[in-house]
């Protein structure tokens, strides 16, 4: 339902207080007016600044009111036959004051044998006590495609713009602006032109990265460029082969196929074994948009802020959708004590309701090292399609992961002995594997230059105490927990391969 066919409902339902929720006021106010036209009502807003002007096709003089005291006792006293709609602006900076409560409280119910009607827009949704009873909420939601197509046809339809666009690339070119306010998608695409001195395909890019910036000012997320593809992650068969398997999962054949689209994953496990790089490559695989949300980001100082800003970014990332929501080391972001009033159980609570039922597709990835920390209702059935664990790799998995990093930094893996390799890295996680070929590199290069070897990775690895070893104790209460059954190997097929791998490692060390 359009958001003029919400307004238009409450209005006809004779609701007194409306609070529109929304960063863009122009664009508000236009769909205040079309809905105001359309039902033959009239429109007057009311602002510090300016007090009352005619919003719509009203005429005539105006009361004045220069105080917001003063402008709801002017609507108290208006008279009319025609219905009206108060627009007041900024009002929610007005909460504070009892005063201005009291009255708004007071109209509101007086209202509902008038009518007239009260509107107020705010830039977040948190009402003061003494009002949720009486005043009712609307979200204004961030454009749609068709919506952000029409602002790109009259940002075109100047004369003197140069459009070279083919119907594909003005497709893309959209799709790439989704997320964006009109204000900033008219933005962008002037930015584009500006930029070449043309509109045309190239400018898809452009308008993408435009996008990354604004996301970030968010705070709370962060958009990735996920380039990495699965050949960029040593071993993890059989968590490779359930994503490869998603592949198309948001695709319209798998809508009108009658598939569901995945809600996601949580990946826990031994620090440094590539779960933030598989969230990386989830991204890549199936070319969606990787939005990192940094929970810690979401906390502000205001009393209720921090809920509020929870609810803008999932929304935000559910207008972007399809993408890939990732949750770093979701055990620390989501860590609820009881210090701080209750805020982080509340946005923890925002987050897993959320998980739970959206309907937008966005594929979560959580990933974890310490699954003490991590609360029973975070991972039970139904926020998850799959819980996998990221165990030590294995001899094969070593030599992958070996092969990724040589190649990765142009050297090609047949030139080194990787057998010798893989022998001494047993109970090596990924990260410090990766790190053994850059410190034999350092190795070679302060040894006049020269290319490092075989022997030099077998130095560096020497020189490592691994995770295996420091932190035996945590590795061995994950793997019990694997070894319980809640949860999916990321490597083995079955639950006894997994428990004898772990036992094998054990032995060893």
């Amino acid at each position: 339902m359009s958001i003029q066919e919400q307004l238009d409902i409450y209005l006809r339902s004779r609701f007194t207080l409306i609070v529109l929720v929304t960063n863009e006021e122009e664009r508000a106010l236009e769909e205040i007016r079309q809905t105001c036209n359309k039902g033959g009502r009239l429109c007057v807003t009311w602002d510090l600044a300016d007090g009352f002007q005619w919003g719509g096709n009203g005429s005539g003089n105006l009361p004045s009111a220069k105080d917001p005291l003063a402008a709801l006792e002017q609507i108290d006293r208006w008279e009319s036959q025609q219905s009206a709609l108060f627009v007041l602006k900024d009002f929610h900076e007005t909460w504070n004051n009892p005063q201005i409560k009291r009255k708004l409280r007071s109209l509101s119910q007086k209202l509902k044998y008038t009518k007239k009607s009260m509107l107020i827009t705010s830039i977040h949704s948190k009402l003061p006590e003494e009002l949720r009873d009486d005043a009712v909420l609307l979200t204004l939601a961030l454009p749609n495609a068709p919506e952000l197509q029409e602002v790109l046809e009259k940002l075109t339809a100047t004369p003197g713009i140069p459009v070279q666009l083919t119907p594909l690339g003005r497709e893309k070119l959209v799709q790439a602006a989704i997320g964006l306010t009109t204000a900033q998608a008219q933005r962008v695409f002037a930015k584009a032109i500006v930029t070449d001195g043309v509109l045309d395909d190239r400018d898809i890019d452009l308008v993408t990265e435009e996008k990354k910036q604004i996301i970030r000012e968010s705070e709370a997320l962060e958009f990735y460029s996920a380039r990495e593809s699965p050949e960029d992650v040593g071993g993890l068969g059989v968590l490779k082969d359930w994503l490869r398997l998603r592949e198309r999962a948001f695709s319209r054949e798998a809508r009108d196929y009658g598939l569901p689209a995945p809600k996601g994953i949580a990946l826990i496990g031994i620090p440094g074994t590539g779960k933030s790089l598989t969230a990386k490559m989830i991204g890549g695989l199936w070319r969606l948009p990787l939005l990192r949300l940094d929970v810690g980001a979401l906390f502000g100082s205001l009393v209720g802020e921090s809920e509020e800003r929870a609810r803008r970014a999932l929304h935000l990332a559910e207008t972007v959708a399809p993408c890939v929501v990732w949750i770093d080391e979701v055990e620390k972001a989501l860590a609820h004590g009881g210090l701080d009033a209750g805020t982080s159980t509340r946005v923890f609570g925002t987050i897993l309701t959320w998980m739970q039922e959206k309907t937008a597709p966005c594929f979560v990835v959580a990933t974890a090292n310490d699954i003490s920390s991590l609360p029973p209702e975070l991972l039970r059935k139904g926020r998850f399609d799959e819980i996998f664990f990221l165990d030590l790799p294995t001899a094969e998995e070593r030599r992958e992961i070996f092969e990724v990093h040589l190649r990765k930094r142009n050297r090609l893996p047949q030139d080194y002995d990787l057998a010798a390799l893989v022998a001494a890295s047993e109970g090596y996680v990924g990260s410090e594997i990766e790190q053994a070929v850059i410190d034999a590199m350092y190795i070679g290069f302060n040894d006049h230059n020269r290319e490092f070897t075989t022997a030099d990775i077998l130095n560096a690895l020497q020189h490592q105490v691994p995770l295996s070893v420091s932190q035996r104790e945590t590795i061995e209460a994950l793997r019990a927990w694997l070894k319980e059954g809640r949860a999916q190997s990321a490597s083995f097929q079955s639950a006894g391969d997994a428990a004898a791998q772990a036992v094998r490692i054990q032995l060893e060390f």
